[in-house]
């Protein structure tokens, strides 16, 4: 009796989790505009989505600024990670309480704070303020996917490189980079993930005349969804679940092996 309702209560988790996103699929392949009917099984969304000029543009910069925001706040992680783990353990604790801060404070107060500084920089708000704002709130996750990570080095194995001639970056790269190489993935990929995924900041640090994938739905909503915005959903979500399953099928295989 036990087992039976641990199944039932894990399918009623997986029910509310997918069944949004199984709604979504099918409704990118409805012949119909509307939600509220079934018209038939069709491709022409996907279609439709190739000639979408502002969609398709909306999704690049999207790419980009996640790209180039993770790949920043992950160097820059790293090399707070560094410095921090050189420093004694008590001004550590406290640095890593303050890199915490962004990431417990609300989405919206941090929206507004970068605003209000772009404000007073004068800077031009688009693409640019975009990209600081999210390797702003990026780091933070870097830096606490890096450190476990970090923690667990000897640090006699990178003295023992210096003391056999080898030079500080040599050392870093040779004996401490793959050590810390799960844990630097690690934090890209959050970033990136978080980078997709925001909105609130991104609102209020865009201009005008640019748009992400999530600033480019919020307005679609105003005037109803295009059905297209189904078909790119369904292509990311797909993506993603494919890129997960060879990350965790790859490990599997070598062990095998």
């Amino acid at each position: 009796m036990t087992n039976i309702a641990k199944k039932i209560y894990v399918s009623l988790i997986f029910l509310f989790l997918y069944a949004p996103i199984g709604t979504l699929i099918v409704l990118s392949f409805n012949a119909s505009k509307t939600r509220a009917k079934w018209g038939g099984f069709t491709v022409r969304w996907y279609l439709s989505l190739i000639q979408d000029e502002t969609i398709l543009e909306a999704f690049g910069t999207t790419l980009l600024i996640a790209l180039f925001s993770s790949l920043i706040a992950t160097v820059i992680g790293v090399i707070s990670c560094l410095a921090m783990s050189s420093m004694k353990r008590k001004t550590r604790t406290v640095l890593m309480g303050i890199t915490n801060i962004p990431m417990l404070n609300a989405d919206i107060v941090t929206g507004i704070s970068l605003m209000l500084l772009f404000i007073s920089l004068g800077l031009k708000f688009g693409f640019g303020t975009i990209l600081l704002s999210h390797i702003t709130f990026n780091i933070p996750y870097v830096i606490l996917c890096i450190m476990p990570r970090m923690k667990q080095l000897n640090p006699s194995v990178y003295e023992a490189a210096l003391d056999l001639g080898a030079s500080h970056l040599t050392a870093f790269f040779k004996v401490m980079l793959p050590d810390l190489l799960p844990g630097i993935l690690s934090g890209f990929l959050m970033a990136f993930t978080m980078s997709l995924d925001d909105f609130i900041i991104t609102h209020f640090t865009k201009g005008a005349g640019i748009d992400t994938l999530s600033t480019k739905i919020y307005t679609e909503v105003k005037k109803g969804i295009k059905p297209e915005m189904y078909a790119l959903s369904t292509i990311i979500f797909l993506t993603v679940l494919i890129l997960l399953l060879l990350v965790n099928l790859a490990p599997n295989r070598e062990r095998k092996e």
